[in-house]
């Protein structure tokens, strides 16, 4: 049985960009989670969907013809302080195959074992953050954000040691490409002309195809996080660790370590157990984005030209993330409250509505779901505010059809993930299947009405943690 069509140009650069290196295979796997989808997407045929030889692909127990496993290399800036080595310390690049939408896709196990980049890590994870990753990667896909996607999530029937012993998984990741940011510094910082070169060309080559060069690349690339940082703003979501190593070039949701979604509106609000200061709160992506990309520019100057020249045109071009941003933003909250076409002048509407979820720690997905559906009035104590925004607002007719397709009723909220990884640790996998299933749909209220529910008193997560 072949099981995937791999043409691997990753692994055709220099191999210096790169390990060759297999996963490390594991005791007793079993498929948990299939994305029968996604899966038909890659080219599998239903028949290998349960087969024995995939199981052993996705465990890491089996190399498939044509697959090359690589980790790649990277560097990046964490939390502002720069580490010249980091690289793929728990994930192997399986290969690239070309999906049935002609998308060069790879395919890639994390939690897979150690690599010669997992500076003594084991290079395993454990079930819960496998089983995160795929809910909140599957609900962004649904929501129309552009994302890495998750195929699969297999039990390795090993403990991982954390603070205490935990059961191991491996989930597979699918992505228009694994280059970010801190792929190119990783080289810019060795002053390797010829392997930034490269890297310019494959990324130019899978994401942005009518690039013609180093400054066509950093022009794509600010537009396309401008775009998606607004997107996250319009959910209410909190990447939580923006390091520039987590930061895609291709412009991709990546690495959902300690992210969330808001439950009451805050815009200081920080998930991350280890972001202490604040720097990767809600209010600050779009600077700490911005601030990537200036990373970025840094790397690609050699390549511009002679620095007189390539500093003030790559200057320019990250300055140019500040007003794209502010247009996708008004776009993505315009929408949010019905108008396709908002003005200028609407963005004192929309900022004033915030101001008032802020004030009373509303529920950002409730909000403006309930706008979508009725009136949220009763979610607000302060009435009297509340109705003289409601008065201006229906001034500029809004659309609820505009709504409906910008609000979704559903979100993979914190205590429901946590709910199903405890259940799945206990061996039930009932309640991720039935948040997954509702995900899929995320701008349709779901059956079970009660995934719609911000968390009383004593469910709400206050932190979400690092843990594949």
């Amino acid at each position: 049985m072949t099981l995937f069509s791999f043409d691997n140009s990753y692994s055709r650069l220099p191999d210096h960009m790169f390990a060759e290196v297999a996963p490390t295979p594991v005791r007793a796997p079993e498929l948990l989670v299939l994305n029968q989808e996604l899966a038909l997407e890659l080219g599998l045929s239903e028949n290998a969907f349960h087969s024995d030889e995939l199981l052993q692909v996705l465990a890491g127990n089996a190399i498939a013809k044509g697959s090359n496993p690589i980790a790649q290399a990277y560097a990046g800036h964490q939390f502002g302080n720069f580490v010249p080595q980091l690289g793929d310390g728990r994930a192997h690049l399986l290969g690239e195959v070309i999906s049935t939408n002609g998308e060069r896709l790879d395919i890639v196990l994390k939690g897979s074992g150690p690599t010669p980049f997992s500076r003594n890590g084991d290079g395993r994870a454990w079930l819960g953050p496998a089983l995160r990753e795929f809910l909140v990667s599957e609900a962004m896909h649904a929501f129309g954000v552009p994302t890495t996607r998750a195929l699969a999530v297999v039990a390795t029937g090993e403990r991982v040691q954390r603070e205490t012993g935990l059961p191991g998984a491996i989930i597979t990741r699918v992505a228009s490409s694994h280059i970010r940011v801190g792929t190119f510094q990783y080289f810019a910082y060795r002053n390797d002309q010829q392997a930034l070169q490269r890297l310019t060309e494959m990324a130019i080559s899978r994401h942005f195809t009518s690039a013609e060069g180093p400054l066509d690349l950093l022009q794509a690339a600010v537009h396309t996080q401008a775009d998606l940082i607004a997107q996250w703003m319009g959910l209410g979501f909190i990447h939580g660790v923006m390091n520039t190593d987590n930061c895609h070039v291709g412009g991709l949701t990546i690495d959902y370590g300690p992210c969330a979604f808001m439950d009451g509106f805050d815009p200081a609000k920080v998930f991350s157990s280890i972001d202490r200061h604040g720097r990767y709160a809600y209010q600050n992506q779009p600077d700490i984005a911005a601030w990537n990309l200036a990373q970025f520019a840094g790397c690609l100057l050699p390549l511009i030209g002679p620095e007189d020249t390539a500093i003030p045109l790559a200057t320019d071009i990250v300055n140019s993330f500040v007003p794209r941003f502010h247009r996708s933003w008004l776009a993505v909250f315009g929408r949010k409250i019905g108008l396709e076409d908002a003005k200028q002048a609407d963005r004192a509407l929309i900022t004033d509505l915030l101001n008032l979820m802020a004030a009373e720690s509303v529920d950002f997905t409730q909000c403006f779901h309930a706008l979508t559906t009725g009136n949220a009035a009763h979610l607000f104590n302060d009435n009297n505010r509340y109705a003289e925004w409601h008065e201006r607002w229906q001034g500029r007719k809004p659309e609820a059809n505009i709504m409906a397709r910008a609000n979704p009723a559903v979100i993979p909220r914190n205590h429901r993930i946590e709910e199903a990884i405890q259940a799945a640790v206990q061996g039930d996998l009932a309640p991720f299947a039935a948040l997954h299933t509702a995900l899929s749909t995320p701008y349709m209220e779901p059956s079970d009405k009660t995934l719609m529910d911000a968390p009383n008193e004593g469910e709400e997560v206050q932190a979400t943690f690092c843990g594949t």
